[in-house]
């Protein structure tokens, strides 16, 4: 197998073929992360789930906070590693420079989550469970077997992939537009959903490497992506199936987003009680020993001190595992997660239990995903009965609710899309409230 080659990886060209016009206070790939800043998809995420749902603390993240948080910690980490690699490869990469690496890096952090249903991955088991179901059977046994992957498998990053390309868009444009490297950095798991089902069994050796565990496209944009792989020169897995290598700085993105959620939700166990102050002290300054630190009387501000210097440790510890392996990860034979390679990877792993434990089984965290089932089930129950029964089509969950449903002209495959783009781009609130309104649990006020 070959290697991929930098100066491809770090395509400017964008997605459609337009233009890239030179503006010399911006790169290209801070662009990408501008238009996300301004993306209504993304302002929604600070009402979707990161592990507590609807709190009332303020302080607790949500999936924004999460989004810009990951955000700064990729922009470091692509930073640093750009800094390296553009010296290890001067003559190629003469036209770029680490700041590249930092914005296209920090673009696909602060994205990685848009996708995201509402309820966080307990919307997306929701959704799953759901076309698992006797009651999709009907619909999805009409549907081809990769189609029907793409819901009874349905996947965040694979709709985060439709947003970015698609759904958001100006008028009379197809998506935001962005550079081919930051929606091959965005892309975790760059194949199409059902090629881990019986049919396929004779490909499941591959499936124990981190990039395959999910799908990243559905097939609505499986074209999209092979546009964006060729592009970017990604190696091909399979020759006959939608599947590629990662993009070589998707493993930072992962990283960023590792850190950011094991080291947090420690930090927001602590601020909602799960977790004793004793304990979130001693499970961070683990990480940090042989460090110089202080000590600091208000427990609160403590924790967000260790937090803060357990993050950087981590970012110089990815930094390094990232140009140790950069030879496998270019060639396409290093498929793990970085953090799992890192000095601190075994405490890192401790505190992933730990909050698994004390946070993510809390009953309050257990109750949100109970709650996310009933809603999104019951949305989905009513919406794709309306798009997919004629008697029912001009009903007002299409005619008033739906948006850009139009029955004349669209498959059922389509249809069905449609449904699965308005329900996961609700917010945690919206989406509670308008089951409520259809299951006439709540009625709304009306005029005199």
């Amino acid at each position: 197998m070959s290697a991929m080659q930098w100066q491809k990886l770090l395509s400017r060209s964008r997605l459609f073929g337009t233009l890239n016009i030179e503006d010399p206070g911006r790169t290209a790939f801070e662009k990408d992360f501008d238009k996300i800043i301004f993306s209504s998809y993304f302002r929604r995420l600070k009402d979707k789930t990161q592990v507590f749902s609807l709190v009332d603390n303020d302080y607790i993240r949500s999936r924004l906070s999460h989004s810009l948080e990951a955000s700064c910690v990729g922009r470091t980490l692509g930073t640093l590693v750009g800094q390296e690699i553009v010296k290890r490869h001067a003559k190629d990469l003469y036209d770029y420079t680490a700041r590249d690496f930092g914005d296209i890096v920090a673009a696909a952090c602060l994205s990685h989550d848009i996708g995201n249903p509402p309820f966080g991955h307990a919307g997306e088991d929701a959704i799953q469970e759901w076309f698992k179901s006797p009651d999709a059977a009907a619909v999805l046994s009409l549907l081809t077997p990769r189609q029907q992957a793409d819901f009874k498998y349905f996947e965040g990053n694979a709709q985060g992939f439709r947003i970015l390309t698609k759904l958001d868009k100006p008028q009379h444009r197809q998506g935001l537009q962005f550079t081919c490297a930051t929606l091959a950095t965005f892309t975790k798991y760059p194949r199409e959903a059902g090629i881990n089902s019986n049919s396929f069994n004779k490909y499941n050796s591959d499936f124990n490497n981190k990039s395959t565990k999910k799908h990243g496209f559905f097939q609505e944009e499986k074209e999209l992506f092979a546009q964006i792989a060729q592009e970017v020169g990604l190696l091909r897995r399979k020759d006959n199936i939608a599947w590629w290598c990662r993009h070589p700085l998707v493993f930072l993105v992962e990283a960023a987003d590792d850190i950011c959620y094991h080291i947090v939700d420690l930090e927001d166990g602590f601020s909602m009680g799960y977790i004793d102050y004793a304990e979130a002290k001693m499970w961070l300054s683990d990480i940090l020993v042989g460090e110089k630190l202080e000590n600091l009387d208000d427990k609160k501000e403590h924790i967000k001190y260790l937090r803060a210097k357990a993050i950087h440790k981590l970012i110089t510890e990815v930094k390094q595992v990232f140009l140790d392996y950069e030879e496998q990860i270019i060639s396409g034979r290093f498929d793990r997660p970085l953090t799992s390679q890192i000095e601190s990877g075994f405490k890192l792993k401790e505190i992933i239990e730990l909050t698994r434990k004390n946070v993510y089984e809390a009953c309050e965290v257990v109750e949100v995903k109970v709650a996310g089932y009933q809603v999104i089930g019951g949305l989905l129950e009513e919406f794709v009965s309306a798009v997919t029964n004629s008697n029912l089509s001009k009903s007002y969950l299409t005619k008033k609710l739906l948006p850009n449903f139009n029955d004349a002209d669209e498959e059922l495959y389509t249809k069905v899309l449609k449904v699965t783009d308005y329900i996961s781009g609700m917010t945690d609130s919206y989406a509670v409230s308008l089951f409520k309104k259809i299951k006439g649990i709540s009625l709304p006020r009306g005029g005199r």
